[in-house]
């Protein structure tokens, strides 16, 4: 396993460097149409999530080209939804590069207008059920308010509010794994699969689960959630990549910016993998989760609005 993951991190930074290199093939489009400041922003997100492994071991060329795309985008005007959350600005910030400082205090000032309660935000003026808390929000709010804190830009409150709300907003993630390990599909981007479970996945990865939601229950749901979605072959193509769908080949659930690329938003899902190997995520035993629980009768907590 060693060597797979070492093998594996060596062909991300190889393609990161071809990714700004003028001179590849495999050189990316950062000038043409909006689609990449949204590939860009989660590019960013890795970046910062894990410095040591993507942005760090970087030769100085590359990085500097990296900087120069991700500046160029400022040219297009977000769109007026969870995009402003786009993270590109704030990993300019945490590198020590000028930023565009209105386009942050934007971001974060309309996500917490557009705070609905009890651990969710409208994606936009108006609320659509969906798992856009999960893909964008959540994640990248938790993750921005993280540098601006260390940057004394945003107060300790502030960051500990937005995380307290993805908390909480985990509570449903966990709550809506049925005991057969099937989750609804609803919304617009149901092509994203298990990034669905990002935020839930992010809490545990942080050790900030609910006291009443034990880590064993986690790993076992989200377990029982990646087997029904992957281990068939029902998901992927003949060259082992993922299909446009939720569950098998089905291309009229799809958006029309859903390419084979943005499919891999599924993996967000899998951040609870960045715990070691000896984190009690993953050596106590087998625990059922909530629904697992109510459905068969079991004494179970009884769930509740919070607010923050």
């Amino acid at each position: 396993e060693c060597k797979l993951r070492k093998s594996f991190r060596t062909s991300v930074l190889k393609g990161l460097k071809n990714g700004v290199s003028p001179e590849s093939p495999d050189c990316l489009n950062f000038t043409r149409n909006y689609q990449p400041t949204v590939d860009a922003a989660y590019l960013a997100q890795a970046f910062l999530r894990a410095p040591k492994a993507l942005w760090e071991p970087l030769d100085t060329l590359t990085k500097q080209r990296y900087v120069t795309a991700f500046k160029s985008l400022r040219r297009n005007k977000p769109v007026y939804n969870n995009h402003l959350l786009f993270i590109i600005e704030t990993f300019l910030l945490k590198v020590g590069e000028q930023v565009d400082q209105a386009k942050v205090f934007l971001a974060c000032k309309k996500i917490e207008e557009w705070y609905v309660g009890d651990g969710w935000y409208s994606d936009g003026p108006s609320f659509s059920m969906d798992y856009y808390n999960d893909y964008v929000i959540h994640p990248m709010l938790v993750d921005i308010y993280q540098v601006l804190k260390e940057k004394k830009i945003v107060s300790e409150r502030q960051y500990n509010t937005a995380v307290k709300r993805m908390i909480r907003h985990s509570d449903f993630s966990e709550r809506m794994i049925m005991p057969d390990g099937v989750f609804p599909a609803f919304g617009r981007s149901a092509t994203y699969r298990t990034g669905a479970f990002q935020s839930l996945s992010q809490v545990a990865l942080m050790k900030i689960l609910p006291s009443y939601i034990h880590p064993a229950q986690v790993r076992c749901a989200l377990t029982a959630v990646f087997v029904n979605m992957y281990d068939g072959n029902q998901n992927f193509d003949k060259n082992g990549w993922l299909v446009l769908g939720f569950n098998g080949h089905q291309p009229e659930l799809a958006d029309y910016y859903t390419t084979t690329g943005s499919l891999y938003m599924a993996t967000l899902g899998f951040l609870a993998l960045g715990l070691p190997a000896d984190d009690y995520f993953w050596t106590n035993s087998f625990e059922e989760w909530t629904s697992c629980k109510i459905w068969s009768g079991k004494p179970s907590r009884k769930d509740y609005k919070v607010e923050y």
